[in-house]
């Protein structure tokens, strides 16, 4: 058996050992690889296509601590959930942000100071602040990987100012690691943009087949009984879940009510600040049938 051999049978080995799955999805193994040999990798990956492993199986096997930056605090806490059920410790994997008591801080520092911890999911909000910086500059990390990184591009959809400050922070921490950009969405025009930002021009990029054979999109034209053609389109789909986007609050108060006199089990979610966390904090896969929730949120 060869090098090459040799070094794919080790990685499938361990996802099979870690995991538990018996083979990589598309170009997972490659970007492993890539992030293996120290490299700037840039990922545009179709959601569900497995972007998280190209971080995770890496940060587990490299020295240090990899930093995990995401925007939303429900994919941190469903993460590092699944992390801590395939690990022995529970301080495997951490977030931080500013969920978080000073205790569970204090308590997140000591285990990334012990080197227990292998992936830390912070906030773009929490890694700008002055305190977390000084702290990171103590503790060796193995890589970076910015994930929804298409909130960097100015040209994006979800342009957020704060992932624009990620890489001048990378460098007042100080350590030369490798930076990994992940996205489910990302135009030409874009992904320059976000490898000029992070200054990773010369990255391997990775960019997956976006066809999907379990999706279709269907345009329909707009009745004046829109309500009705909801209900009887979830009528016609009994035992399966769907999301339904709003505009307002008030459209989903409303259809909220319709549907709850037509019998149709919901979670309604209302898109209002003092709702925030109480909505990341909980994955999809754990609410109802049915969803309401008002244009750019994401569940």
């Amino acid at each position: 058996m060869n090098m090459a051999e040799t070094k794919e049978r080790s990685l499938r080995e361990l996802l099979k050992k870690i995991f538990g799955f018996d083979s990589f999805k598309g170009n997972q193994e490659a970007i492993i690889e890539n992030v293996l040999m120290g490299n700037d990798t840039f990922v545009i990956m179709p959601t569900g296509g497995g972007k998280s492993m190209c971080y995770q199986l890496p940060a587990l096997i490299k020295d240090g601590t990899a930093i995990i930056i995401s925007p939303l605090i429900a994919l941190m806490k469903n993460q590092v959930d699944t992390i801590r059920n395939y690990g022995t410790e529970e301080g495997i994997a951490h977030v931080m942000n500013s969920s978080l008591s000073k205790a569970e801080l204090n308590e997140v520092r000591a285990d990334l100071v012990s080197q227990k911890t292998k992936l830390l999911y912070v906030a773009p909000e929490s890694l700008t602040k002055e305190d977390n910086i000084q702290f990171l500059k103590t503790i060796e990390i193995s890589f970076y990987a910015i994930d929804e990184a298409h909130c960097i591009s100015e040209w994006g959809h979800d342009f957020r100012p704060e992932y624009r400050r990620l890489r001048p922070i990378i460098n007042t921490i100080g350590q030369r690691v490798p930076v990994m950009a992940l996205t489910a969405t990302a135009t030409p025009k874009v992904q320059h943009d976000i490898q000029k930002n992070l200054e990773i021009l010369d990255a391997a990029v990775y960019m997956s087949s976006f066809d999907r054979a379990n999706l279709y999109y269907e345009i329909r034209p707009k009745t004046k009984s829109v309500i009705h053609d909801i209900i009887r389109y979830i009528k016609g789909h009994l035992g399966k879940s769907g999301i339904v986007y709003c505009l307002s609050r008030k459209k989903v108060e409303e259809l909220a009510n319709a549907f709850q006199v037509n019998g149709i089990l919901l979670s309604k979610e209302i898109y209002i600040k003092s709702a925030m966390q109480a909505l990341y904090s909980q994955p999809f896969t754990k609410m109802a049938d049915l969803i309401l929730s008002p244009t750019r949120v994401t569940i």
